[in-house]
């Protein structure tokens, strides 16, 4: 049954239309009530509910975070002030790198996905033997996944063009390890209002899960 966060899904969805019309300090200003009262606030809680989920579904204890409306300007030619979206992660305190959780809610997508980004130096490497070690287990996983709706992301930095050496071009998972991240999602399926947002996040969770396990073996110290 529904849980009151369609409520919310709506309000954000209408707030980021207007506001990717008017992305300005006035509008944001004006309208800066009806997004920390309807959006902000209805979005944390959703964010510490779904936090213990994670928490029984993954047997890990993962802290939530909603991320903040403003842009950071000081290094960007696109000088908008504000994210036309909402996104929350999730992910495990205290580990300096680990699979996180994300929900992103736009007027284009609503969706739940899981990943590692921004991989570099030692942090890429890992992901890289694993991939080389583990390969087929995660593209098994993977596929398995897909059957469910869930999809490989293309959010984070650009591939490499050419697979990274001591691996040749002729690798099995030459398509991996060329990745800087790596990170897989699924959109809320037709009809979530009715079930409820957060049973529908959290039966999202099963096919992917599997993935998540792989992902969170190769970061573990």
């Amino acid at each position: 049954m529904a849980d009151g966060f369609e409520g919310m899904i709506a309000e954000a969805r209408d707030f980021f239309t207007r506001l990717r019309a008017d992305n300005t300090r006035d509008f944001f200003e004006a309208n800066k009530a009806t997004y920390t009262d309807r959006v902000r606030k209805p979005a944390e809680l959703l964010a510490d509910l779904f936090a213990e989920d994670l928490g029984r579904a993954t047997g890990a204890a993962h802290g939530p975070k909603v991320f903040r409306i403003h842009r950071d300007v000081r290094f960007s030619a696109d000088k908008t002030p504000y994210k036309e979206h909402l996104h929350i992660l999730w992910s495990r305190p205290g580990a300096a790198v680990a699979p996180a959780w994300f929900f992103g809610v736009s007027p284009d997508y609503l969706l739940l996905g899981m990943g590692v980004m921004d991989l570099e130096k030692e942090t890429l490497a890992r992901f890289r033997r694993m991939v080389d070690k583990e390969g087929d287990d995660l593209t098994d996983a993977m596929e398995a996944a897909a059957h469910k709706g869930v999809t490989l992301s293309d959010w984070g930095p650009e591939p490499l063009k050419r697979v990274p050496k001591p691996w040749d071009e002729g690798h099995p998972h030459a398509d991996l390890l060329r990745r800087k991240a790596f990170a897989v999602h699924a959109p809320l399926p037709e009809g979530w209002e009715a079930r409820g947002l957060l049973p529908s996040m959290t039966a999202l969770l099963p096919p992917m899960l599997p993935v998540w396990r792989i992902l969170d073996g190769a970061f573990r110290p």
